[in-house]
């Protein structure tokens, strides 16, 4: 058994802690929210009054928080040189490179192992531990880490140094992104030309169209059991937050002189979504913008 200290009980964090719990783990949990912190004493965990009081003592550190000022705040502020010497830190928030490697450095001068771990698969992979890490660390690291997020994952990978894991949740989300668009325009094409969608989907799943937006996590209500279309679009991955990657990805690419020209695009259509008050409905609720539904 491993003393973590949970910090960030949100629609991710709450799931996450709840699976190190099952595993067998003493989590000490905190979050800013005395709902979610009481959700996770339902589940098992110990609640903290503070970040310093969740990880004092404790072997390994996991955070799941907004964005990058968030994280090097509490890193900088509330854990670094808080936490005991040497134990393992894994921040699983999807943030900024820069901020990433930032933290990382600051941790190994405080003598800890860091691995920044962003994760892909959502609150239903949350909750049942099916979710993918991406992780940027050291390579002689990645064994201790990779142990320690199993419970929660059903892939753990190193995608590199320190930033890597961030490079690949933002490009991976901007895919998503992308992705989820074109399947929402296509149900909406096939509406409009009498193609019903349930064989718009059995004969697009076969096909060359067929992607994990349109097979796993159907924006159109009553294909796919577990998708958040089937709950009014309750759940899932907020527009605020896929708006939030895409964001990150733009930002990203003008930095780094890259041409990507449909994730703009992307980022502009959430971001209209989310004016229009959708920003907390999962993202693939964009198929009722483009059925005319704003």
């Amino acid at each position: 058994m491993t003393r973590i200290a949970f910090i960030g009980l949100g629609n991710m964090g709450g799931g996450m802690a709840a699976r190190l719990v099952g595993a067998g783990h003493e989590v000490i949990a905190y979050d800013l929210s005395a709902e979610a912190l009481a959700r996770a004493a339902g589940r098992g965990c110990t609640p903290a009054a503070s970040v310093r009081e969740a990880v004092a003592g404790a072997e390994a550190v996991i955070t799941m928080l907004p964005a990058g000022p968030q994280v090097r705040a509490v890193y900088e502020g509330e854990i670094l040189g808080q936490a005991p010497a040497g134990a393992l830190l894994i921040d699983a928030s999807t943030i900024d490179v820069e901020t990433a490697r930032a933290v990382a450095e600051k941790a190994a001068a405080a003598g800890y192992v860091f691995a920044d771990a962003p994760v892909s698969g959502g609150t239903a992979g949350a909750e049942a531990g099916t979710l993918a890490f991406m992780v940027g660390c050291d390579e002689d690291c990645f064994a201790a880490i990779e142990a320690l997020l199993a419970p929660m994952a059903r892939a753990v990978l190193r995608a590199g140094d320190h930033g890597a894991g961030q490079a690949a949740k933002i490009c991976n989300n901007m895919l998503l992104g992308i992705s989820m668009i074109g399947t929402c325009e296509a149900f909406a094409l096939a509406e409009r030309l009498g193609l019903e969608p349930d064989k718009f989907f059995e004969i697009a799943s076969k096909s060359s169209g067929q992607c994990w937006s349109l097979t796993s996590y159907s924006p159109w209500p009553g294909l796919v059991e577990t998708a958040p279309s089937n709950r009014d679009y309750s759940g899932g991955f907020a527009v605020a937050m896929m708006l939030k990657d895409l964001k990150l990805a733009q930002a990203a690419a003008a930095s780094n002189g890259a041409s990507t020209p449909l994730g703009a695009q992307a980022e502009a259509l959430y971001a209209l979504w989310d004016r229009l008050g959708n920003g907390g409905r999962d993202f693939s609720s964009m198929l009722q913008f483009l059925r005319g539904g704003a």
